[in-house]
């Protein structure tokens, strides 16, 4: 295969770089893109040093198979057409066109069949929030339809990317050693605090964020699934976390609901509460699953169940679920 790293210099961008080896992709030719700015950076992959070209209006993507964006959705936009027009797959990491009606809105596990019809060339990658509920909330609607959903984010400064990861590092040793603190990539000091917004708020008081979830989820899931989200920035590193609450069509109790989060693609089950064991963004950093735990019978809704959902954003919520979109065509044929 002949793969295209677009925004290669950004966190994404990076963490493609470690799935594709990890995973030992089939890579005949790499090229990385990006800004001006970070054209000229150089990068080491399987043994081999690479150089960031420039991002043009050009002829660069002739020739390659599947092209990885990460480098915001105007980026994206631009160049969707130069990317796409000799037949490139683009898979979009931004919210650019996941809403789009001819443009396929994929998680591997829940929906992997969706890739083969693309019209437009491009297949969007969904939110980080939404890649891991949907995995998990999946499962729960293959034993009986989900009706509604409740979910409380708690998303790591990796959502804002290496800059919101840096800058929570700062935080930390400002106030460590008593100086200013830097506030620039959150509304608010993130160190030592909570922020109950992520993206803008719309007129019915969610935020983007929020709307997403409820938007995505449906597509993804092929279903009218109603999804009320509140989406709260912590002081965490990497990997979100979701407290989720559903409401299925009959009651499933929570050892059928156990057995089947155990069986299912892509998922480890970390519930023991008399060992205190269950899913931390601490120890989820860097791997590959979606952790769940706290699995029970929702004492407030006779059909609901809730659960603890925790998954490496920039791995699952963003890189690893595009390269398994790109796994998944392989297999299938489909590119």
């Amino acid at each position: 295969m002949k793969i295209a790293i677009v925004g290669a210099s950004g966190a994404v961008g990076q963490e493609f770089l470690k799935v594709l080896d990890e995973r030992n992709f089939p890579i005949e030719e790499l090229v990385l893109f990006g800004s001006a700015r970070s054209a000229g950076n150089t990068y080491e992959f399987r043994g081999k040093q690479y150089t960031v070209k420039e991002l043009k209006h050009n002829d660069d993507f002739k020739g390659i198979d599947i092209a990885f964006t990460s480098a915001g959705g105007s980026t994206s936009v631009e160049f969707a057409e130069t990317i796409t027009k000799h037949g490139t797959i683009m898979i979009d990491n931004s919210s650019a066109f996941r809403m789009d009606k001819d443009v396929p809105l994929v998680v591997p596990e829940v929906n992997g069949e969706d890739a083969k019809d693309r019209p437009k060339g491009i297949i969007a990658n969904p939110n980080c929030s939404t890649i891991q509920m949907v995995v998990a909330m999946n499962v729960i609607n293959k034993i009986s339809p989900i009706k509604r959903a409740q979910v409380a984010t708690y998303q790591a400064a990796s959502g804002a990317g290496a800059a919101g990861m840096e800058e929570l590092i700062k935080q930390y040793q400002q106030i460590a050693y008593n100086s200013d603190v830097t506030v620039e990539k959150f509304a608010y000091q993130l160190a030592y605090n909570l922020i109950p917004q992520i993206d803008v708020f719309t007129d019915n008081g969610y935020t983007k964020e929020e709307l997403k979830m409820y938007y995505e989820t449906q597509k993804i899931m092929h279903s009218d699934i109603q999804v009320s989200a509140t989406c709260i920035r912590v002081p965490v590193l990497r990997s979100h976390s979701e407290a989720i609450w559903v409401e299925t069509e009959r009651p499933i109790s929570a050892k059928e609901a156990k057995e089947a989060f155990a069986k299912a693609e892509g998922i480890v089950l970390q519930d023991n509460p008399a060992e205190k064991e269950y899913p931390m963004p601490l120890f989820v950093a860097g791997q590959n699953p979606v952790y769940v735990g706290r699995v029970r019978e929702d004492i407030a809704n006779p059909n609901g169940l809730t659960f603890w959902v925790v998954a490496d954003q920039i791995k699952k919520g963003a890189a690893l679920n595009a390269v398994q979109i790109a796994e998944y065509l392989i297999k299938e044929n489909a590119i």
